[in-house]
């Protein structure tokens, strides 16, 4: 009998879920099985998936293979069509004790094929499976589900379902035990992380949420955040960042494109210059503060002027780590049936220009680095990262999960030198 094997595609919040995938399964006795824990977020995504998914089955021929995550959650008969799937698990009925235990029990003889129910239906997250996940040196928390708000562009909140916070005290208590575990940063993750709070009793912010777990787990050295929507950032978050140097200064921005008629027909709730002012502000708050972005090449009716607006808002916006996504077009979204799709041969060419125009504010922010000293989290014995999240690689090992202060030296193309 072998324990299950499992495959995570996607985001963070995929790989938090797929430990607690593994230990609801070890506790249900579940062996002989493959797990595919898939992403929706593009088309490209779900082809992906399948592809791993025939794959996997010619590696491990006599294995159960189920298929979950957001991918068998918004197109179930998609994969349970698939020969070489035995079973479909929404993202609900994966974080079942419940289900496990049926797939244990009897995986053919009792357990219906597809199991995937109406995720809008669902109220709570399950937040409080596991403490976190990570290497030696960072671990996740979890700590909101969903999303309220319908992106033209986005089939994220059918796979996801409407927001859900973890309450603030079981947070707190989960950060306490990994803090007591060793762990020198902890980050928090989610969906849409500033709606955090809003289904919960007094409707809390995010803000509040940092600020009570500064002041609660004083031994926590590092907490960061991860993807926010600036235009939803609250004062105690600014505050936080103004005041609070346990608070990375590294924020990971959604900010998906920068011209105002893009951005209103993609139905975001911000504007080019809402981006632009609240990074200036974010900067005053915190001089050494960097920022990450989410940017969409190629959204259907988007001009090359429209575009040259997004390409600009790179610099104007002074953004350094840039995830660049070509638009893929998902059935079942209001952008699908926009009928001015732009030529694929474009998009690619867009999407290049901007993660060239990436490179070289990498080029720069490293450049600016040399010769000042970072407080570093070594992640392996070679390479950590500083509080703006920039790899530094070092010729002497150092102690893995330790935060070492030491002067660069030099770089190279991504990473700085100590």
């Amino acid at each position: 009998m072998n324990a299950p094997k499992f495959t995570t595609l996607g985001c963070r919040l995929n790989a938090y879920e797929t430990e607690a995938m593994k230990e609801l399964s070890e506790q249900a006795g579940l062996t002989d099985a493959v797990i595919v824990n898939t992403c929706a977020v593009t088309a490209e995504a779900v082809r992906k998936a399948r592809q791993e998914i025939r794959k996997l089955r010619r590696e491990n021929p006599n294995a159960r293979l189920i298929v979950t995550g957001c991918a068998a959650q918004t197109e179930p008969q998609t994969f349970a069509r698939m020969a070489e799937v035995d079973a479909v698990i929404g993202n609900t009925e994966k974080m079942r004790p419940e289900t496990w235990a049926g797939m244990a029990a009897d995986f053919i003889g009792k357990t219906e094929a597809v199991q995937v129910d109406d995720i809008m239906s669902v109220t709570e997250t399950a937040g409080h499976l596991i403490d976190g996940f990570g290497t030696r040196s960072r671990a996740y928390v979890q700590v909101q589900n969903g999303c309220d708000h319908r992106c033209t562009f986005c089939i994220i909140p059918y796979g996801r379902g409407n927001s859900r916070s973890v309450p603030a005290g079981v947070v707190v208590d989960q950060i306490k035990r990994l803090v007591d575990r060793g762990y020198n940063e902890v980050v928090l993750t989610g969906v849409d992380l500033t709606s955090w709070g809003a289904d919960l009793p007094a409707q809390p912010k995010l803000g509040d949420l940092v600020m009570r777990i500064l002041r609660l787990v004083p031994d926590l050295p590092r907490l960061r955040i991860s993807s926010i929507d600036s235009i939803e950032v609250d004062e105690n978050l600014m505050q936080a960042i103004a005041t609070e140097r346990r608070l990375m200064p590294h924020l990971h921005l959604s900010l998906q494109h920068g011209d105002d008629l893009i951005l209103k027909r993609m139905k975001r709730r911000h504007l080019r210059d809402d981006a632009i002012r609240f990074a200036e502000e974010a900067r005053k708050l915190r001089p050494e503060m960097t920022f990450g972005a989410d940017i969409i090449a190629g959204f259907p009716t988007e001009t090359e002027a429209h575009f040259e607006n997004s390409l600009k808002l790179v610099t104007d916006c002074d953004l350094t780590w840039l995830h660049v996504f070509p638009y893929s077009r998902r059935d079942g979204t209001p952008a699908a049936r926009i009928p001015q799709q732009v030529n694929g041969k474009v998009i690619k060419e867009r999407a290049a220009r901007l993660r060239a125009a990436g490179d070289k504010q990498v080029e720069r922010h490293l450049a600016a680095q040399v010769g000042r000293t970072h407080r570093i989290l070594m992640e392996n014995p070679h390479m950590g990262r500083t509080e703006q999240f920039t790899e530094v690689t070092f010729s002497a090992p150092r102690g893995e999960g330790r935060i070492v202060t030491a002067p660069i030296t030099g770089h190279s193309a991504t990473q700085l030198m100590a």
